[in-house]
């Protein structure tokens, strides 16, 4: 009786020494400590990401607190609703005269994505996307909308169409200044004519500049991310994790024509402000600060005698620009505008595509490894503070659409007039001498074209021998000659 009574409290103790030692193990090993969760980082991680989410880190380098959570779906059901499928069908395109007689190419059919910015039917996409388009038709919701073209900013590949609706779901736009490498986005459009395809990534870079706009000034600083993007995506939403767009994903990087690991969009900042000059004036107030930079590389370091790779170098000034009316000169090199850092021409071009013709910005930049800063007033295209709206001449003899070259492009061109080749639109001279778009004509037979109606009244009637002098987009002078009969 004894040994059982001696049995049992051994078997108890052994029992209470069990659970005394689960209960110590599951407080040490399971609970984290309220030194390194506090209970308001437990209630941002079950309500999901909040702007103010990463301050509960200590700084630079020190992960936060607590992660948030990965869930999309938020943000796919607040803009989704917001992205439409685009359909263009254009007329062919003729490439020389022996094409225009040899050839009967079809029209052509293209198709993207957009993005609803009003309530009231205004939408946003690529200018690549509607490029030579003759009809444009929105779908959404299953409606079928005729767009409007309202305008087109070939310098960023933004361009804006109208469709008559009425209270359409409409895309909220953040800050992109405030998007951070390393944060989730989802990709919003239409691939492949898959309608209304979500796909996620992270911000994988910012400030990318990849030479792809093919214009005489263009703005590339684009956000790129690892969400998938293939043919169709152009035009759509790149958004954040509250369904807020961040950027209109325009292009992707690869060798096969689809996905291979990286897109890029222009940040929303960019194209608000693209957008409402499109939507006011019916032409971008793109500023110019009289001043063409380079990023700086140990070359170009040594060459100016410069000790440090920080910042982009004045490669060329404008007489009578604001830079050189500020004080700036050739070898400069800018450090900052209104204060924030400038790390690259992406960069320093970003900064200046947000502010408007008459904006003063503050520049600060070294000479003679001396920190210095300037005051400039912006300017317009033609030189002045101004605000401009775009006159385009349509030319039915010529078969193209003409615009008279700015001041700022004459000087940089160093012509002394020129008329633009805006868009060729038939079987006109133009089109059948296979000119290409963006060509600037300077002059028909020694005869110079400062207005589009010179290029019209010198082209359409010439016979005989014509000699026309031009510069194409890359700024390269040529001479052209053919005989009229």
């Amino acid at each position: 009786m004894m040994e059982n009574i001696k049995a049992l409290k051994v078997l108890f103790l052994a029992l209470l020494a069990g659970f005394t030692g689960a209960f110590a193990y599951h407080r040490l090993v399971f609970q984290p400590s309220r030194e390194s969760i506090n209970q308001s980082s437990v209630d941002q991680y079950l309500n999901g990401y909040s702007p103010d989410f990463y301050s509960v880190a200590d700084g630079p380098g020190t992960p936060p607190a607590a992660l948030p959570r990965t869930d999309f779906v938020t943000a796919s059901t607040v803009s989704t609703p917001c992205v439409v499928f685009i359909k263009t069908v254009s007329g062919p395109q003729q490439q020389n005269m022996f094409d225009w007689f040899f050839s009967t190419p079809g029209r052509q059919t293209g198709s993207g994505s957009g993005v609803i910015f009003s309530e009231d039917g205004y939408i946003v996409t690529n200018n690549h996307v509607i490029d030579n388009a003759e009809t444009i038709e929105v779908i959404h919701n299953k409606t079928t909308y005729k767009a409007k073209l309202i305008g087109t900013d070939p310098n960023s590949d933004i361009a804006v169409v109208k469709i008559e609706g009425r209270k359409l779901p409409f895309i909220r736009i953040a800050d992109s200044k405030k998007v951070k490498v390393g944060e989730w986005v989802l990709a919003v459009g239409n691939p492949f004519n898959l309608t209304s395809t979500v796909t996620a990534g992270i911000v994988s870079a910012k400030g990318r500049n990849l030479n792809i706009v093919n214009s005489a000034f263009p703005i590339e600083a684009f956000i790129q991310t690892d969400a998938a993007i293939n043919p169709g995506n152009s035009g759509g939403a790149l958004v954040n994790i509250k369904g807020e767009l961040i950027g209109i994903n325009t292009a992707i990087y690869s060798k096969t024509g689809s996905y291979s690991g990286y897109g890029f969009a222009v940040p929303s900042d960019i194209v608000a402000k693209i957008v409402n000059d499109l939507i006011k004036f019916g032409d971008v107030q793109k500023a110019f600060v009289g001043a063409d930079v380079v990023d700086l590389n140990s070359e170009l370091a040594e060459k100016y005698k410069i000790n440090s790779l920080n910042g982009v170098l004045i490669n060329s000034i404008e007489v009578g620009g604001a830079a050189e009316k500020a004080g700036m000169e050739r070898g400069d090199v800018i450090l900052k505008v209104n204060d924030v850092p400038i790390e690259s021409k992406a960069n320093f071009d970003e900064e200046i595509a947000y502010q408007d013709p008459g904006s003063r910005v503050k520049i600060t930049y070294k000479r003679d490894n001396q920190v210095r800063e300037a005051l400039c007033l912006l300017t317009n295209r033609e030189g002045t503070t101004d605000k401009i709206r775009r006159e385009i001449f349509s030319s039915a003899k010529l078969g193209a659409d003409l615009e008279a070259v700015s001041k700022v492009e004459k000087d940089r061109f160093r012509i002394e007039s020129g008329v633009r080749i805006v868009k060729v639109t038939g079987r006109g001279v133009l089109s059948q001498l296979g000119f290409e778009e963006g060509f600037i004509i300077v002059s028909v037979n020694g005869k110079k074209c400062e207005v589009p109606q010179d290029v019209e009244d010198n082209l359409a009637g010439a016979r005989g021998k014509i000699v026309l002098e031009g510069v194409n987009r890359q700024g390269s002078k040529s001479v052209y000659q053919y005989f009229s009969y």
